[in-house]
């Protein structure tokens, strides 16, 4: 099943190429307030796009669901991770008085002074 897989196609063409448009996904559905499982369908269809860039230039099989679901995963984690910090920022953003960044995934209340 992997041993089938080029790992530097992998690695260029899904985290390179399609990991930046997961990226860009995550932060779009986070800039329009979405809730974060709307990543979960679009990722796979964009694991779709993946899989046939794969198939159509570099002679992979179109049965190999395997390699699809391994496309769709990374995807799927590569924006959950862009929703998730693109909501901190926009949360600490947005309420400066309420809010302040606790890390690079999270935001906190203010203390009272």
């Amino acid at each position: 099943m992997f041993a089938e897989i080029n790992w530097w196609e992998f690695l260029g063409i899904t985290v390179v190429l399609f990991g930046g448009c997961a990226f860009m996904m995550g932060q779009a559905i986070a800039d329009t307030w979405r809730p974060a499982w709307q990543n979960v369908p679009y990722s796979f269809l964009l694991g779709a796009g993946n899989h046939f860039i794969d198939c159509a230039l570099f002679s992979g099989s179109w049965g190999n669901w395997v390699h699809y679901l391994l496309n769709v995963i990374v995807l799927m984690a590569i924006s959950l991770f862009a929703h998730r910090v693109t909501l901190a920022r926009k949360v600490v953003t947005q309420y400066p008085w309420i809010y302040e960044r606790a890390g690079l995934l999270s935001w906190r209340e203010k203390a009272s002074a």
